[in-house]
């Protein structure tokens, strides 16, 4: 198929994207310009290099004429050279903030395909107009920030290990609309992005083929002395930006901290005090060693998670735990005399005020075993702190490996 006619697009992937790799390159499939373009650009640097490309199409069911967009959609790819599925919003939607749930809902079910099938990156299709219409959209109040280049997926937990790759932050939409037209491609208009009830739609209107702004530099990743795994210590120098992830990451939570009481942590935090905080919930414990990061126990507790043998799921947020029998996955806290006696003192290594977030199993018997603490035992549990905050703060910055 020859090589794109945006050279900066094969050197985004070259960057980004792990040499020699086979497994699948998830790309969102709308049937829309940006994402056509986006899905013949990644097949053409894709095939020559052995890596499959799986198209994915999500159907929000919000319009009448949905059913038959999303299996355009699908034989489009098809044809094009991908394998193809489609993804389904299925539930009662919001009478209000439509936008943003439809975002989140087409955010996880993407993420969570990509991972199934083996990708660790997930394509998608914004340009330099989708920059410069969510700065107007901010301009009019709305909380959307500026899509990122290379990200980890915003669905948590779906999207824990999935990577979000933007390769054409660079390029304006009607370039890519006419490179199309000049391979007699057409595409799907989608009416709601002309609807003036939405802020996107009012956005686009009001960019109308005006040049957007200069993309901002992406931040570069500050060197960090992180320590631990289920509760984070970092410096007291740390960026507003790494005290907002650890918090997020501690807390196993799916919303970072912003605002007011974040300015207010960081500045408490750089004035050197001795404290204790609690923020989107984490507890924060700040010494002369510097602040430990952890998930505050909240007034209604931590959830109960039932596992099946053989299950795998994620508990709270903060761990994959894996069961080879039924048991039920809850908080420490009140089960600790439980334990058996080589657990209970593995669990003094803890800091004392994070022990009781700690999981443990319970079994059909009403046995205890914590599979952080256990050398051998049925559950097996994956700490997803430390590498999710990692993945948050830069650090991580090329396609992992499998």
């Amino acid at each position: 198929m020859g090589e794109p006619d945006f050279p900066s697009f094969a050197a985004v992937l070259e960057r980004r994207l792990r040499p020699g790799a086979i497994t699948p390159l998830a790309v969102g499939f709308s049937g829309g310009s940006d994402s056509l373009a986006l899905l013949r650009l990644t097949l053409d640097w894709a095939t020559p290099r052995g890596r499959p490309v799986l198209a994915l199409t999500v159907d929000h069911g919000l319009n009448p004429a949905s059913n038959a967009w999303t299996a355009d959609a699908l034989a489009r790819a098809r044809a094009l050279g991908a394998d193809a599925r489609a993804l389904h919003w299925i539930g009662d939607k919001p009478s209000t903030g439509l936008p943003a749930a439809a975002r989140a809902a087409r955010h996880a079910l993407l993420a969570e395909a990509a991972r199934a099938a083996g990708a660790r990156v997930l394509l998608l299709g914004h340009t330099a107009d989708d920059l410069a219409e969510a700065a107007l959209m901010r301009a009019e109040g709305s909380t959307v920030s500026d899509p990122r280049d290379w990200a980890p997926s915003p669905a948590w937990p779906q999207g824990r290990g999935v990577f979000v790759l933007r390769p054409l932050l660079g390029v304006r939409r009607q370039a890519l609309r006419a490179w199309l037209a000049a391979r007699g491609e057409t595409w799907l208009e989608d009416p709601a992005n002309s609807d003036p009830r939405y802020a996107r739609a009012r956005a686009r209107v009001a960019l109308d083929g005006a040049a957007p702004p200069s993309p901002a530099k992406p931040e570069v990743a500050k060197p960090l002395a992180v320590e631990g795994e289920h509760a984070l210590r970092l410096p007291r120098d740390a960026s507003a930006a790494q005290v907002a992830a650890a918090c997020l990451c501690a807390a196993g939570s799916s919303v970072p901290p912003r605002g007011d009481r974040l300015a207010r942590l960081v500045e408490r935090l750089r004035g050197g005090e001795a404290f204790v905080a609690t923020l989107a919930g984490a507890r924060i414990v700040a010494d002369a060693a510097g602040a430990l990061f952890g998930r505050e126990a909240g007034r209604e507790g931590l959830p109960d998670l039932v596992l099946a043998a053989g299950e795998t799921a994620v508990w709270d947020g903060r761990y994959a735990v894996t069961a080879t029998q039924l048991v039920t996955i809850r908080a420490l806290g009140g089960l600790a005399a439980r334990l058996p006696a080589e657990e209970r003192l593995a669990l003094k290594n803890f800091p004392a005020a994070f022990r009781p977030m700690l999981p443990v199993a319970v079994d059909a018997a009403g046995q205890a075993s914590s599979p952080v603490l256990a050398r051998d035992s049925a559950v097996r549990a994956r700490v997803l702190i430390r590498e999710r905050f990692e993945a948050a703060c830069g650090f991580i910055d090329q396609e992992p490996a499998t």
